[in-house]
């Protein structure tokens, strides 16, 4: 009876397609995960890109006006006009110069923020942007 009863077992389980679908399911759900999760860390690189250019922006159009403003201030515009980025993870450099006897202020932005996944937490990805204005 026993003997009869392995026999039959395997047979019957391979026609069975119960729980098929939550099988599939607990497959494929971490992946979807980790997809959407990916797109979001996307997107908030592309605002941290924005703010970067904002306040990038901000600081050139300080270096220009009449009387010139301080690097000290220029930095403060930049600053607070930053959106979309952690304040710890911005630094700014300002670099004075002269192109065919111009003056000019560099401006460059780096921006350090580590990716934070579902699962476990991802590389450390930097952004760096500069600009160039034309003092007076």
């Amino acid at each position: 009876m026993i003997g009869r009863i392995a026999s039959l077992a395997p047979k019957s389980l391979w026609g069975c397609a119960r729980g098929s679908a939550a099988l599939q399911f607990a497959l494929a759900a971490p992946v979807i995960v980790m997809f959407i999760s990916a797109i979001a860390q996307l997107g908030v690189l592309f605002a941290a890109s924005a703010g970067m250019q904002q306040a990038l922006g901000e600081g050139a159009r300080a270096a220009t006006l009449y009387p010139r403003p301080t690097d000290d201030a220029i930095s403060a515009k930049i600053t607070g006009t930053k959106f979309g980025l952690n304040a710890s993870g911005l630094t700014s450099s300002l670099t004075h110069g002269t192109s065919n006897g111009l003056p000019y202020l560099d401006i460059q932005l780096n921006y350090t923020t580590r990716l934070s996944f579902v699962f476990f937490q991802g590389p450390s990805v930097t952004l760096t942007r500069s600009r160039r204005a034309y003092i007076n």
